[in-house]
């Protein structure tokens, strides 16, 4: 699958919020169930958080940072984004390369390693997990 994108989009790898995020991955959807379907929505690699506006998104980097997720990471020279990232759905992508994320059209992005091609996105009628 792929996840629809939006405005600021904070988006974080499945895989690490199952190693990192503090009880797993059942703990992160717990944690946020009143905003799935609003302004976050997952599929089966993806994790997707969002805000309208900088001060916003700068707040989601920094409460996941806090909780231990590396942000920003210098490979081979280059900053790049490590656990989670910042797409800019509005305004043409990742702010900084990251290399688990591909574009898969306008409004939407998917992991990697995901074959799949259904959008997850804002709503219920969007959201089928």
């Amino acid at each position: 699958m792929a996840i629809q994108t939006e405005f600021i989009d904070f988006i974080v790898s499945i895989n690490a919020i199952r190693t990192k995020y503090p009880g797993g991955l059942e703990a992160c959807l717990k944690d946020h169930a009143r905003l799935i379907g609003g302004r976050v929505w997952y599929d089966d690699y993806l994790f997707r958080d969002g805000a309208m506006n900088p001060h916003d998104i700068g707040h989601l980097v920094n409460e996941w940072t806090d909780l231990g997720f590396i942000g920003r990471a210098q490979v081979n020279g280059q900053e790049c984004w490590v656990d989670f990232c910042v797409h800019e759905g509005m305004f043409g992508g990742t702010t900084l390369p990251c290399d688990w994320l591909v574009s898969n059209g306008p409004s939407s992005v998917a992991h990697i390693d995901d074959p799949g091609s259904a959008v997850i996105g804002r709503g219920p009628a969007m959201f089928n997990q």
